[in-house]
């Protein structure tokens, strides 16, 4: 690390990694937060000489250690002697069990009722509490003086304790063995020497067992963490990302707009044009379907006698007029010959109006 107040960039992340990874508790700091927070990266290397993994300071850690092995202490003479009283229980049980079915003899009498005796008594003055506690009252105003009163005569309890150390060693055998069976199946068709010998082992191989879970639990985590910071660093660089297509996007879509709105109209003029061809088209092709070729012979017949007929019409108008001219000053003679001049009249209209009418049609 650089001398100085901060560390400078690229030069102590490496070891503010490591920090962060072993002495602190995870953390997600790459480079650029080194670089927006000087003073915090020297904050952070200084705090964990102080501090260990789980955040707590080293002389606290240290008493907590020693507050744990403690505990486990405690916690392993607790456990031997639930392991004894369970196992007596079980004894107790069984010599319960073995009255209903089998007649016992009174050696085995007389072993379970001073060892059912033993019990009760120890465990009611257990109940009792220490002797020196005088605050509050006795359990049924009994003493202990009391409760030793029935406790079986020495020379039972004597006579009791090496049978007793044989059954419950006996019992704890079977146990041992059949949790050697549970953890390694295979060893079930083993004799009972190999299973002792592997039985003092399993202790080793259970701890090592244990070890291996925590390592692997560890690994996982700092894999967890790893993926958390690779997951922050992908999705940071994908939304660096986005934003950039987003602004390539609006800008060469602003330079193109023009072009593109240039193409849109001369692709609808194009479209425009050929929905007025394709008009067009069908109107030729209903006037195909509708005037063949024989129906225009036809209609030119009509109209070339139709022309010749108003041709004669009004060549019987001019000769009318001119007799209508000549005869202006006769009398009745004139007012017929003006009634014959209106009635040629009037059809030569008619037959003019016809030929108009045709030559629409086959325009």
């Amino acid at each position: 690390m650089a001398s100085g107040d901060f560390c400078l960039p690229g030069e102590g992340t490496e070891v503010l990694q490591q920090a962060c990874n072993k002495q602190l508790p995870p953390c997600n700091l790459n480079e650029e937060d080194l670089l927006q927070n000087p003073y915090f990266g020297n904050l952070l290397l200084n705090l964990s000489q102080h501090v260990d993994e789980s955040g707590l300071s080293l002389t606290l850690a240290k008493e907590q250690a020693q507050a744990w092995k403690e505990v486990r202490l405690h916690k392993t003479a607790w456990l031997r002697s639930e392991i004894l009283q369970r196992v007596i229980q079980e004894l107790l049980v069984d010599y319960y069990v073995k009255i209903q079915d089998t007649s016992l003899t009174s050696e085995d009498k007389k072993f379970h009722e001073t060892l059912e005796q033993r019990l009760l008594v120890t465990e009611l003055t257990r109940l009792l509490g220490p002797a020196q506690e005088k605050e509050m009252p006795s359990l049924l105003g009994l003493e202990k003086a009391d409760l030793l009163e029935l406790m079986p005569p020495s020379e039972d309890f004597l006579w009791m304790r090496p049978r007793l150390q044989r059954e419950v060693e006996e019992q704890l055998k079977k146990k041992c063995f059949t949790l050697l069976c549970y953890h390694d199946p295979n060893s079930d068709s083993d004799s009972e020497t190999l299973k002792a010998a592997k039985m003092w082992k399993l202790a080793e191989v259970l701890v090592s067992e244990k070890q291996q879970c925590r390592d692997t639990r560890r690994q996982q985590q700092e894999r967890m963490v790893l993926l958390e910071k690779q997951s922050a660093t992908y999705s940071q660089v994908l939304l660096r990302c986005l934003a950039l297509l987003q602004r390539l996007l609006q800008e060469h879509r602003l330079k193109t707009q023009s072009e593109l709105d240039r193409i849109n109209a001369q692709y609808l003029e194009i479209k425009c044009s050929a929905m007025v061809l394709k008009l067009r088209m069908e109107e030729l092709k209903i006037l195909s379907d509708t005037y063949t070729a024989e129906k225009v012979e036809v209609h030119r017949l009509i109209r070339d006698r139709l022309e010749g007929a108003v041709h004669l019409q009004e060549e019987d108008m001019e000769k009318s007029r001119q007799v209508l001219n000549t005869y202006e000053v006769l009398g009745e003679e004139f007012d017929s010959l003006v009634k014959e001049y209106t009635q040629l009249r009037q059809a030569t209209e008619n037959k003019r109006w016809a030929l108009q009418e045709f030559n629409k049609s086959y325009h």
